[in-house]
């Protein structure tokens, strides 16, 4: 049987897309409202967004250009955004009000660079963080939504293509070796690699989307993505209790407005387009809206999760429990769960989050969590802003407190064997396009 050559399928897959592209057949769209990564239509707090800009007064303001005596905050200008007034009565626009800028505009088709620092090496971020500044992320995505009018069933695909020192996380490790993005020529020096960790297509009617191929998983709160968390660091239940990306088919079932269901089948965690060890899982579960402001979201896998996790067991089971409460319009309250039943490898943890919009272009958060591996626990608490100078720029200092009650974690599973006094200082900015 003739060997794939994955670097050759790369080069045609990127001669493909422009093809598409230059064609026009990728849909227009604008790169600022895809959330690569949050399946879930959760409140909580996305780098992507331009956050703060909605109107403050009735819509019989709107379109002002001085500030009305007597109305509401001042008034607003006609996109909504407003900044309050300068001393001449003018309106003043807010720091996350300037036009996006869209390296290929009209098409759904953007990225990221994200450039960190840390004192100390932490759970997910590469060991060579370590007093060190590195290209985490530069990150190019390729969308085509499944966009269906009046019920009739549309097709889409999408790929991540990434760089930088997070890639390796990214890769299908849970691959036989050579296979996929595994392969050696993606392996670049001793920090950089590349990594595609989603590559798919998928046909949808607006009630039913069925998406096959490899894809993120449905598990947890924390994403991959640095533009789908509040926090640069990650938490332990993310990089060690949970799956990174599947290989398989997933079926997505709009049952209401306020929820959906979720079923489908993998070949094990952490596998691109390749079997190991026998992977072969069920994956599902369910998000609803219990009420305006609070969502619950459970997934669920059990069978055989194959190497992704160093472990092969038939049996083998997980489930991540996420509950979103926006709890005012500037407060938002999450807690996330995870449960891991491997045989060999068994977890549990707790992590809350409280998430907090200062104004339209900071916000402050604390994540607090506990962790517990094989009988060992391990907690962590982190507080960090999230600061947005402009419209394509968010910077997120944070310091975070790391310690184990019994001096270590079992089998070293957690980084650098957290002891009782292990303090974090960490920063990284995240420039969209």
């Amino acid at each position: 049987m003739r060997t794939w050559n994955w670097l050759k399928g790369l080069r045609c897959l990127a001669g493909a897309a422009a093809t598409m592209l230059l064609s026009n057949v990728a849909v227009a769209g604008d790169a600022s409202d895809y959330a690569p990564g949050h399946v879930f239509k959760q409140a909580s707090y996305n780098l992507m967004e331009t956050v703060g800009c909605t109107p403050k007064c009735g819509s019989g303001h709107c379109g002002a250009t001085k500030c009305a005596p007597g109305s509401c905050e001042a008034g607003c200008t006609s996109d909504g955004c407003h900044g309050g007034c300068d001393d001449g009565g003018n309106l003043l626009g807010l720091c996350c009000d300037q036009e996006e800028f869209k390296l290929f505009d009209g098409v759904e088709v953007g990225g990221w660079i994200q450039l960190g620092y840390s004192t100390r090496p932490t759970a997910f971020n590469d060991s060579f963080q370590d007093k060190s500044v590195l290209l985490n992320q530069g990150w190019l995505y390729i969308d085509k939504a499944a966009e269906s009018e009046c019920g009739e069933w549309a097709w889409g695909y999408h790929g991540d293509f990434v760089y930088g020192a997070d890639a390796s996380n990214t890769q299908s490790f849970g691959n036989n070796p050579g296979q996929f993005d595994l392969d050696p020529g993606f392996q670049r020096g001793t920090r950089e690699d590349w990594a595609i960790p989603q590559l798919y297509a998928e046909i949808s009617n607006g009630e039913w989307t069925v998406k096959g191929g490899h894809f993120y998983t449905l598990h947890g709160y924390e994403v991959v993505q640095a533009t789908g968390n509040f926090f640069f660091t990650h938490a332990y239940t993310m990089n060690y209790s949970e799956p990174f990306t599947h290989t398989g088919v997933l079926v997505t079932h709009a049952l209401s407005d306020e929820t959906e269901l979720y079923g489908g089948w993998t070949l094990g965690f952490d596998t691109g387009f390749d079997q190991s060890a026998g992977g072969n899982n069920f994956i599902g579960g369910y998000s609803t809206s219990l009420t305006d402001d609070v969502t619950l979201t459970q997934i669920m896998s059990f069978g055989n999760f194959g190497t992704g996790f160093g472990v092969v067991a038939d049996g083998s089971f997980a489930m991540s429990t996420v509950i979103d409460y926006q709890v005012t319009d500037k407060l938002n309250y999450v807690f996330h769960s995870d449960i891991l039943d491997a045989d060999v490898y068994d977890s549990f943890g707790i992590n809350q989050y409280l998430l907090y919009q200062i104004d339209d272009c900071v916000a402050a958060g604390t994540r607090f969590e506990w962790w517990k591996v094989d009988g060992s626990s391990v907690n962590a608490f982190t507080v960090g802003l999230n600061v947005k100078p402009h419209a394509n720029v968010t910077v997120r200092p944070e310091w975070r407190y790391d310690w184990s009650p019994g001096g270590n974690t079992n089998a070293g599973r957690a980084y650098g064997n957290v002891n009782q006094s292990n303090g974090t200082f960490a920063i990284d900015a995240v420039i969209t396009f």
